[in-house]
């Protein structure tokens, strides 16, 4: 089973992230799916009445103003980062926050680094399912490179000179 980072600390991994491919006979009614963007587009309506928890993921080249209005209905939103150096969802986590209110979890995916856990975090996430290949123990150690910010963030919505 992966264990994820969840509001700073180690857990067990309970939802099933489905791959872009997947279709919706595949699901059951009790257990919590992240679907793709385009099953969501397809199935809104039939993924809403499910018992089980839902989640919605978006690739880089997906925008956050295409499910703006619906992120009532997910307890989870994952955003997708198919390579480190591909930081298009950093702006998208950031209007998630700030101008859709998104209070569930906000989970980083795919190519997840240590070093981005920090930032990634004052853009608002407070979930990183971390690269398989990298220690998710070391990893938690990101979150805490720094001890001060001087800038306001989703994390932080005050600079540092008014939180004097």
């Amino acid at each position: 089973m992966q264990r994820i980072i969840k509001n700073n600390q180690l857990v067990d991994e309970t939802w099933h992230l489905l791959p872009k491919d997947a279709s919706f006979d595949e699901l059951t009614n009790c257990d919590d799916y992240i679907v793709p963007l385009q099953l969501w587009r397809d199935h809104a309506h039939a993924l809403k009445a499910r018992d089980g928890g839902l989640g919605v993921w978006l690739d880089s080249d997906e925008e956050a103003e295409e499910i703006g209005d619906d992120v009532a209905h997910f307890q989870v939103i994952a955003l997708n980062f198919p390579a480190f150096t591909d930081g298009r969802n950093y702006s998208n986590a950031r209007l998630l926050r700030d101008r859709y209110q998104f209070k569930g979890e906000l989970r980083a995916i795919g190519d997840i680094l240590r070093d981005q856990l920090f930032y990634l975090a004052r853009c608002g996430f407070d979930a990183f399912a971390i690269r398989a290949d990298k220690d998710p123990v070391d990893a938690l150690e990101g979150l805490k490179d720094f001890s001060v910010t001087y800038q306001a963030a989703a994390d932080e919505p005050l600079p540092l000179f008014r939180r004097r």
